[in-house]
């Protein structure tokens, strides 16, 4: 019958997204010990002797560049597993742009205007191939807000018709989301585990539409690779890690993530309750920092795995406290409305916000900022 079909065609789905999960899992887990090699053989480390930092909690001396790696498995599973086309070239194209700046702030750390900078461009690049956010559901009622209406037709190399609403959000949110992403890796295993975890989540969620849109298996394919790759990482970054993303490592996560909410169909408020703790705690960083009259860019030791670290919470425990929120919040993003969502949402940010001004009122004054993006 309908119903046993269905059943059948789901479980052949999840079997083929099985492949180029484990082939970016393989991949980066295999390439991992030879990128360490590369690091202490480039001076891609960090000494905390000779690059001090108030947001460092490590005190070995740790190879950086894990993105590298990363980016080897997402790109090999890419090319073995999924059809090559214009919205992947941009997708890879944008990705290499955020490893190679990794690597280069790996070895001198680059000023962050800089890296802010590559951020946005990363994002034009992928924006250009054609992926941006044409729609969202509306929260608050029925139906959906359009934001393809205004356009800009172009005429070079071919016409080409830019979605001046649609591409500037879509800018704005791929910028926001690697800089979130990015501020919260401070911990062993914190942000490739969370990382994961969400990228299972946007690849489900993407799974459930394929039936009407073929094009969600490409996308979901892509979630479980991102999900595979960093899960791959994860064994060599969990206490007591053997090697650091790096932010070629961090940025290239929310890059990914971001990316993977708007294919799969505008699904930013998923992305946002996925991803709350590290969304939460980045908004909270950049007000405290505008509060005190510092410019966001520049890093100090305020993230609420510092505080944690500061209370006394082990690293091994702060990761397993950011994977299991995320498990929680994954599922029940899966299960919620747009409006439930944007209430969950809002109840968290009242949570974690009277968390972490408990945290800052009670633990001592935080060290003044440094030369990093925290």
């Amino acid at each position: 019958n309908l119903s046993y079909l269905m059943e059948l065609a789901t479980q052949l789905g999840i079997t083929l997204l099985f492949k180029p999960f484990l082939v970016a899992f393989f991949i980066t887990l295999i390439s991992t010990p030879f990128v360490i090699r590369l690091a202490h053989y480039w001076g891609l480390v960090d000494d905390p002797k000779k690059r001090k930092h108030p947001a460092h909690t490590e005190k070995r001396v740790i190879p950086r560049a894990g993105g590298l790696a990363i980016f080897i498995g997402i790109f090999v599973a890419i090319a073995v597993t999924l059809p090559f086309t214009k919205q992947l070239a941009g997708i890879i194209l944008g990705a290499s742009l955020i490893v190679v700046t990794g690597i280069i702030d790996d070895k001198i750390d680059l000023n962050p205007y800089v890296r802010f900078f590559t951020n946005i461009l990363a994002a034009l690049l992928v924006v250009g191939s054609g992926v941006g956010i044409t729609y969202i559901t509306n929260p608050l009622g029925e139906g959906i807000i359009h934001l393809d209406t205004l356009r800009l037709n172009v005429d070079f190399l071919g016409n080409h018709s830019i979605i001046i609403l649609a591409d500037i959000l879509a800018v704005l949110w791929i910028v926001w989301c690697m800089n979130m992403v990015n501020w919260s890796k401070g911990v062993d295993g914190q942000m490739p585990g969370f990382v994961g975890i969400s990228a299972v989540v946007l690849g489900i969620l993407s799974f459930r539409f394929t039936m009407l849109d073929l094009q969600q298996w490409v996308v979901a394919s892509l979630a479980f690779i991102t999900a595979g790759a960093y899960l791959g990482f994860l064994p060599f970054n969990f206490f007591p890690q053997k090697i650091m993303p790096g932010y070629g490592g961090g940025a290239l996560a929310g890059f990914m993530l971001s990316v993977l909410a708007i294919a799969s169909g505008g699904k930013v408020a998923t992305a946002l309750l996925v991803l709350g703790v590290p969304f939460l705690d980045a908004s909270y960083t950049i007000i405290r920092r505008i509060a005190q009259k510092k410019s966001p860019f520049w890093g100090d030791r305020g993230h609420l795995h510092h505080k944690l670290l500061d209370a006394g919470w082990s690293k091994p425990k702060i990761a397993l406290f950011y994977w299991i929120l995320s498990v929680i919040l994954g599922l029940i993003a899966l299960n919620l409305t747009s409006r439930e969502k944007l209430f969950t949402i809002i109840l968290i940010a009242l949570i974690l916000g009277g968390i972490l001004l408990w945290l800052s009122f009670w633990l001592p004054s935080l060290k003044e900022p440094d030369q990093d993006s925290g």
